[in-house]
């Protein structure tokens, strides 16, 4: 069983987290954008931009010795510029990235049960993501109560209600 622990997601931790989006956005292995390029790309880099902004959250799991192994967020996005998952104003937009040594080893469910959590605290009644079709990690969403409320050509949309 992989040894981690968790904690909450600080200031300092948005360059890891800049590498967790970039987990998260290119999971696939033939995906060829670099870290430079999912970053510079405003699309992707309002996940991240300006980390730790009012409103966000997120928990860390790191390993035995400290170092960052996978990372879980939230992040409020306006109306006016959406994200990938964005559903309505104030209901947070999840993101999940775990280094690849690492998947498969209940960080990520770990992570995103945590995070659920602390978007229940914070007082959110929903919180929502974007996942492709073929990324294994539609299964964990599911699992954990997620539905899909948008399906796109070869993504979905997805909320967990949060009561």
């Amino acid at each position: 069983m992989a040894r981690f622990t968790l904690r909450e997601a600080l200031g300092s931790d948005a360059r890891f987290l800049g590498d967790m989006l970039v987990e998260a956005s290119e999971w696939m292995p033939s995906r060829s954008r670099s870290r430079v390029d999912v970053l510079a790309d405003p699309k992707t880099a309002k996940y991240i931009a300006g980390w730790k902004r009012p409103g966000d959250a997120g928990m860390l799991a790191v390993d035995s010795t400290g170092t960052p192994i996978g990372a879980c967020w939230y992040r409020l996005l306006p109306a006016h510029d959406p994200g990938y998952g964005f559903v309505a104003a104030g209901v947070p937009e999840l993101t999940l990235g775990v280094v690849p040594v690492w998947r498969a080893q209940g960080i990520g469910r770990a992570l995103l049960s945590a995070v659920v959590a602390q978007a229940r605290a914070s007082g959110h009644t929903r919180i929502s993501l974007s996942v492709e079709r073929a990324n294994h990690a539609q299964r964990l969403y599911v699992s954990e109560g997620f539905h899909t409320v948008l399906a796109g050509e070869n993504s979905d949309t997805m909320v967990r209600i949060l009561r």
